[in-house]
């Protein structure tokens, strides 16, 4: 992807690969905030309502991470992409066939943290000693996942009671 990404000036080597990932980590929150609304609509039964309260009460803070992360490829002289460029890649939070089947709903939430936790992971040992601003915002942006997937792994621990 290094070569797709566009900067409004010419950019160093290392800058240019922090924007890469900062993108990449753009277009996960993206498809996250479409997959959250999807399942947050579809699911079905009584036992799916806290589960679609909780997507709902998450979708606005997925979008503040996308909106963070356009800002600062753009502060970096990245230029944010559009749709065109979109490559959907979470199979894993797909609405199940089952539209009742909330501990799939649920996994894939757990799933979709953990790969957003794994991308922020390497975004702030990229950073590290070189763009300490990115860093700082980015471990922000962890520390939210990692609550986000806290409070799903307590859902899950009460539906496979269940």
């Amino acid at each position: 992807m290094g070569d797709k990404v566009r900067t409004k000036e010419k950019v160093d080597k290392k800058t240019r690969k922090i924007i890469e990932e900062l993108i990449v980590a753009y277009w996960m929150e993206m498809e996250t905030v479409q997959n959250y609304i999807a399942n947050s609509i579809n699911l079905d039964g009584i036992r799916a309502e806290e589960i679609k309260k909780a997507l709902q009460a998450d979708i606005a803070a997925e979008i503040g991470h996308a909106t963070t992360l356009a800002r600062r490829v753009n502060v970096l002289g990245g230029i944010v992409p559009g749709s065109y460029d979109f490559k959907a890649s979470q199979k894993y939070l797909q609405t199940p066939k089952d539209t009742t089947d909330v501990v799939a709903v649920i996994e894939g939430v757990i799933e979709a943290e953990n790969s957003a936790i794994e991308q922020y992971n390497k975004l702030i040992r990229l950073c590290d000693g070189f763009d300490y601003a990115t860093q700082d915002m980015v471990i922000t942006l962890l520390e939210n996942e990692e609550a986000h997937r806290r409070e799903f792994k307590g859902f899950l621990k009460e539906y496979k009671k269940s």
